[in-house]
């Protein structure tokens, strides 16, 4: 038998390759000589890098870049087993993990880390390049980023901007005449899975300031920002950005990306299941197993699992998915192709004790559904053998 596991990470709790482990140890206690293929899942957020890196045999590779409050940061990155394509994170470089509570203020963090780690892709000779932009500090419209770049943001009287989207509202001109030439030979995918605008009620600032330390005051600050970085970018590149989906995502990084590169935005799990070739590798599977944190009605809006049946489905494939928690309405997946859900929690557990034992826990759900698997073919025997009497 072929199983293949693809799950997405467990939030706080466990990453993808973690999970996919456990669940490969659950099948082959109950099925020793099966073959179990792992492929984590990321949706574009945290855990992108390293599912991807691990799901294709690729590699990690460091930089110190600058962090979202302009001091250096250990960042990382990926170089797929294509050696080809490169797999960015901007949260390893302008993440809000890396800005203490105390410290966050959206208007002077900044996105130029990400802009780095772009370049140093490109350093590398890559030219196909995949970006996950969850998991911002910043609200800089992606100038950050494009200043690292090459891309120069200057007041009325000429001089560079600082950073932050703050410094914005004082944006007279941009020169890109420096910008870096190797990006006119790259193919940029952004997993983006927020269809937000840049500016206004669901605009960046005012749907995602407030996270990042934003008060209601500042979010009217940074969207009046926006709102000029948009007029005097869209003049620069000739580009109509703003109102587009996906905008606003990462404070704006969706947009910058739209205006200083030709990135196109794509739903995360989507860019990361085509990478991973996992058409491919379900073909032959018996059986599909993904998981995630918890699983409700957001799941059945294009989340990882959803987008691991659909695929599997294509081929004929049942998907069976495991949550650390089933939440309301969860019960929609099912309509999406997942075959049947369960949680990993057997009984009244406290949350964090759950967390710590997620691996336990995943490997027992696991084989819990390998058990009835055996049930099942059982079943199926025994209606066979009646048939045959008769």
């Amino acid at each position: 038998m072929l199983f293949v596991v693809a799950p997405d990470s467990f939030k706080g709790s466990l990453p993808a390759t973690a999970v996919a482990n456990a669940m490969e140890r659950g099948v082959l206690s109950v099925f020793p000589d099966a073959r179990v293929r792992k492929v984590p899942i990321a949706d574009g957020g945290e855990g992108t890098v390293e599912s991807l890196v691990a799901a294709t045999g690729g590699r990690m590779m460091a930089e110190t870049v600058t962090g979202p409050l302009g001091t250096p940061v250990e960042a990382f990155w990926g170089i797929l087993g294509d050696g080809e394509t490169a797999v960015i994170e901007m949260a390893a470089a302008s993440g809000l993990t890396l800005v203490p509570a105390e410290q966050r203020d959206p208007r002077r963090t900044t996105t130029y880390g990400t802009g780095q780690l772009i370049s140093a892709a490109l350093r590398q000779g890559l030219r196909r390049l995949i970006i996950g932009i969850g998991g911002s500090a910043t609200n800089d419209g992606g100038a950050g980023m494009a200043q690292a770049l090459g891309v120069r943001f200057l007041d009325a009287a000429g001089r560079g901007l600082p950073y932050g989207g703050a410094a914005l509202a004082e944006l007279s001109s941009i020169d890109m005449t420096n910008i870096h030439p190797l990006l006119a030979e790259a193919s940029i995918l952004v997993a983006c899975d927020v269809d937000n605008p840049l500016c206004g009620e669901r605009g960046a600032s005012a749907v995602y300031g407030p996270q990042k330390g934003a008060t209601p005051a500042t979010i009217q600050e940074l969207d009046a920002a926006l709102e000029r970085f948009a007029a005097i970018a869209g003049q620069a590149t000739g580009r109509n950005i703003a109102g587009l989906p996906g905008a606003g995502a990462a404070g704006g990084l969706g947009a910058g990306l739209m205006y200083f590169t030709d990135a196109q935005l794509r739903p995360g799990v989507d860019i990361v299941l085509s990478a991973t070739d996992f058409a491919g590798l379900v073909q032959e599977a018996n059986l599909v197993i993904t998981g995630e944190g918890s699983t409700d009605f957001q799941t059945a809006y294009g989340k990882a699992p959803v987008g691991v049946a659909k695929i599997a489905g294509q081929h004929q494939i049942p998907v069976v998915c495991l949550s650390g928690g089933l939440g309301r309405d969860y019960e929609s997946v099912l309509e999406q192709g997942i075959a049947a859900a369960a949680s990993i929690v057997p009984g009244p557990m406290s949350l964090s004790e759950c967390m710590e034992t997620a691996a336990e826990l995943i490997q027992a759900a696991t084989a819990r559904v390998c058990r009835l698997l055996l049930v099942g073919h059982a079943m199926s025997f025994e209606k066979k053998l009646l048939t045959e009497e008769r």
